[in-house]
């Protein structure tokens, strides 16, 4: 965990610069890569639906799998992981079926992350877990799993969940439950740098913010 704020540059490198809005237009997308360069941000997270894309390094790509509900099959989500890492996705962000998390059922959870894993071998693998709609509990079945089918990161949330978005307690915990073997990803609802840098202490290791710019513009150079 962090114990002093971060720079604008060391932050920057944190953050998925993201535009999931489902209205956002190619025009959006490509105004978002030029921000995500100037800013320094590590990648851009967009909408399946828009890639492929064009970014220069050492910009990544990350897009999302079984958004925003998560209330799809496996294999479905398996299947739209495999179209996306074809059209150029390096990192890919998925939902889990938050009925299995809501029954403890973590050995099913852990089957389709698993079956997403096998769909992008080689890449970066986020799991989202909605944590403001979990129990501490479900929190950790939910971490635990992850870990067991291979992930890379587990997530806070996709942002537009009706129980809210990222929080202290949950990155605290989630970090707690997987760090160092696994990453940490706070997003939802972070808005300002106090904020981001709060998940930074907590024990995120990547943030996932729409207001980047405006965040970034409040840190120390």
């Amino acid at each position: 965990m962090s114990t002093s704020p971060l720079s604008r540059a060391e932050l920057a490198h944190l953050i998925d610069h993201t535009l999931l809005a489902p209205e956002a237009t190619p025009s959006q997308v490509e105004a978002l890569i030029e921000e995500a360069v100037a800013l320094g941000t590590y990648s851009v997270c967009i909408s399946p639906s828009q890639l492929p894309v064009t970014v220069p390094d050492p910009l990544h790509v990350a897009t999302v799998v079984g958004f925003p509900s998560g209330a799809v099959k496996a294999e479905v989500k398996a299947a739209e992981t495999a179209r996306a890492v074809k059209d150029g996705a390096e990192e890919i962000d998925m939902v889990i079926n938050l009925a299995f998390a809501k029954e403890h059922k973590f050995a099913d959870t852990e089957a389709e992350i698993a079956a997403v894993r096998a769909a992008c071998p080689g890449k970066v693998l986020k799991v989202i877990i909605e944590s403001a709609a979990l129990t501490d509990e479900e929190i950790v079945g939910c971490c635990e799993a992850a870990e067991r089918a291979g992930a890379d990161f587990v997530k806070t949330s996709t942002g537009f969940h009706k129980a809210g978005g990222a929080s202290v307690h949950a990155v605290e915990l989630m970090s707690k439950t997987v760090a160092p073997r696994l990453g940490v990803k706070a997003s939802g609802g972070i808005r300002d740098a106090a904020t981001a840098q709060a998940m930074v202490a907590a024990g995120a290791t990547r943030l996932g913010l729409s207001a980047s710019a405006a965040i970034l513009a409040g840190c120390e150079e």
